[in-house]
């Protein structure tokens, strides 16, 4: 399939190319308020234009890929960008890719593009939790240490990355824990992989599971991905809610209480399905074992939270429905 973005030309050596797809980083409001503003109302060469010591670090290439609000983005805008970063990898005069996205469902791109991009060059996702508008923005700086990361040579082979608030963190570990603070990315007891100073990089973790380059999936066939609900588990949750689910998805991914736990009444509705089920916690940390979970018809999420089991499942259903596969594929990624 095309990309439906147009991949450009790099005509310089050792450019970072800068995609854009809005949010926060690129909204505006009332001066010095942080909040009551509207996410991507800014242009990529715009929030460029303001950090002139960027060009000290690459030539720099932008590309406004959306300009929206990041719960708007879609399976489809996934797609897009990873076809958009697969072909635009070959060019030898790229360096690396910078994303800029709104910091709601950043972990979620950013998942998935480690799981859907085929090269080892760095790709990074950053966002900011202050619009441009606001007292002290966290956007440009932000912005200027992701540039620093995908210039870097030791920033090769370590998946999808993700700049926030001078860290370095993996996409798979990757989570938002804050609505407010501008050190609202974090990765619980994983941590972070790397801290920036400056532009000195300092690495100290290596991903262990699969990604980028090693992975099985292949977007260039795709339009969409499988529709997979999220079902949260919670005192007098109605089990109903899976069977209609169910009815209009291809997967579900329950997110239970403690290691993945329910209701007996949760329970019966999940081994009537006849649908891949995937078992996830509505707690930040700890891992589910296969060995534990509830329903013998279901798949242990590993310690994926719910909406990367979902992000994981929807890409593992483009393969099939075995469930000895789909365990693999968990324990795997």
């Amino acid at each position: 399939m095309e990309n439906k973005i147009t991949v450009p030309d790099i005509e310089k050596p050792n450019t970072v190319v800068i995609l854009a797809t809005g949010g926060t980083i690129a909204g505006s409001g009332e001066a010095g308020k942080e909040t009551g503003y509207t996410s991507g109302t800014l242009s990529v060469d715009s929030l460029v234009a303001a950090i002139p010591s960027l060009a000290e670090l690459a030539n720099i290439k932008s590309v406004q890929i959306c300009n929206i609000n990041s719960d708007d983005i879609t399976a489809r805008v996934w797609l897009d960008i990873a076809r958009f970063i697969n072909e635009c990898a070959k060019d030898p005069n790229v360096l690396g890719f910078v994303i800029t996205h709104g910091t709601d469902t950043m972990e979620e791109t950013a998942y998935f593009l480690n799981l859907t991009v085929r090269t080892d060059k760095p790709v990074v996702l950053t966002g900011s939790m202050r619009p441009a508008t606001a007292l002290s923005a966290d956007g440009a700086m932000n912005l200027y240490q992701s540039v620093v990361v995908a210039a870097a040579p030791q920033s090769h082979g370590r998946g999808v990355l993700v700049v926030f608030s001078d860290r370095i963190f993996s996409a798979r570990s990757v989570e938002k824990k804050s609505t407010y603070s501008v050190m609202a990315i974090s990765a619980n007891e994983m941590g972070c992989v790397g801290i920036v100073r400056n532009r000195e990089i300092n690495y100290y973790e290596m991903p262990g599971k699969r990604h980028t380059v090693e992975s099985e999936f292949s977007v260039g066939a795709l339009t969409d991905l499988p529709r997979v609900s999220i079902i949260y588990f919670a005192v007098d949750q109605d089990p109903a809610l899976i069977t209609f689910a169910a009815e209009r998805s291809e997967g579900i991914v329950i997110a239970g209480a403690g290691a993945g736990e329910f209701s007996e009444e949760f329970m019966q509705a999940i081994n009537a399905l006849r649908i891949p089920v995937v078992v996830s916690s509505r707690i930040d940390d700890g891992i589910i074992t296969q060995d534990s979970v509830l329903c013998p018809n279901t798949v242990a999420a590993n310690n994926l939270s719910p909406q990367k089991a979902a992000i994981l499942l929807r890409l593992a259903l483009t393969r099939g429905t075995n469930r000895a596969e789909l365990i693999r594929i968990f324990d795997e990624y």
